[in-house]
């Protein structure tokens, strides 16, 4: 090994890879295969190189940073308290590690926010943002867009423009959470929807009563909710009153339908029993619920990945076209229905 501080031929040397091979892990290049990546770390950590970050930079104008961009969540505590915000940041780590790419959270709840985020993102102190976008009327997108800044969302947009996103076929899973009731023989079935003014919400609300509709059900009765536990348990207690018949109840996410869940059960009635009871994402609540829940699964670890890939890509790749990426939910069938 070379005098001095450790270099690039010393890490390639120990690596067995050539130096080129060595720069493109350093410099954080997509198409590196993961082994290969693995074996460089470990000569990384061997021979003790730290990477010149500020020349890096010079080279590539990237950062090695990315925003994740949390807006309209209504400040931090409940973005880390939902399930679903943990299961986002989660898959963006994962993935954005093993490509040493870091990302920085930023919380959009304010106008003032959303501009401290722009401006942030328009100096260069970050290469691109991953936003997860809570209301359709959010202006953050188009915002971003204006001012020429990478970007990939998670869902769709609340009104059709040029730039990235991942989503789910949310309709598919409302389907598939009517056809399991109806399946199972109930009749009287209701649903607590999320906030109907939320895309997510609105295309799982019209795929159920479409699916119901076509198993001759031509009227839900529905509460909306809030996506939160509060709202999930309020909306059971009215539907309880509208229907007390129901046997029947599919919930637009498992915070809802586990409150759903201890509301009926805190009226003598037994789950799945007497009232049957679906969720949505397969998250925490699901299993953490008595019983646990069957659930529609978003894989949001695996949509999360896949928004940094597509934002990585675009790095890689100025100019090219917006992308965008649709997973398919899943029935995960358990003890409530």
């Amino acid at each position: 090994m070379s005098k001095g501080a450790p270099t690039l031929e010393d890490v390639a040397r120990v690596a067995g890879v050539s130096r080129a091979t060595v720069s493109r892990v350093v410099n954080g290049t997509r198409n590196v295969d993961p082994e290969l990546q693995e074996t460089v770390r470990n000569a990384i950590e061997q021979t003790g190189y730290t990477p010149n970050r500020v020349a890096r930079s010079l080279v590539t104008r990237r950062t090695g940073t990315v925003a994740l961009v949390i807006s309209g969540a209504g400040g931090g505590s409940d973005v880390f308290t939902d399930p679903f915000f943990g299961r986002v940041t989660a898959g963006v780590v994962d993935f954005l590690r093993l490509r040493s790419v870091h990302p920085v959270l930023m919380l959009a709840d304010s106008d003032h926010a959303r501009t401290e985020v722009v401006e942030f993102l328009r100096q260069g102190s970050a290469d691109g943002a991953l936003l997860v976008s809570t209301h359709p009327a959010d202006p953050l997108p188009a915002r971003l867009l204006q001012a020429g800044v990478p970007s990939v969302l998670y869902a769709r947009p609340g009104r059709p423009m040029p730039i990235s996103y991942v989503d789910l076929d949310h309709r598919a899973g409302g389907r598939m959470a009517a056809d399991h009731l109806v399946a199972a023989g109930r009749y009287n079935i209701a649903t607590i929807s999320g906030p109907l003014d939320v895309l997510a919400s609105q295309d799982r609300h019209a795929g159920f009563r479409d699916a119901m509709a076509r198993h001759g059900f031509p009227y839900v009765p529905t509460a909306e909710g809030g996506f939160t536990a509060e709202s999930g348990a309020s909306a059971m207690q009215r539907l309880l009153v509208e229907c007390p018949d129901v046997d029947g109840v599919f919930a637009a996410n498992d915070l809802m339908a586990q409150a759903a869940v201890e509301v009926l059960r805190a009226h003598g009635l037994r789950v799945p029993d007497d009232v049957a009871v679906v969720g949505f994402d397969d998250s925490a609540p699901a299993l953490a619920s008595r019983p646990q829940l069957t659930t529609v699964r978003q894989p949001v670890e695996d949509m999360a990945a896949k928004m940094a890939d597509l934002l990585l890509a675009s790095l890689e790749e100025p100019g090219q076209r917006p992308r965008s990426a649709i997973f398919e939910p899943e029935l995960v069938v358990r003890a409530s229905a």
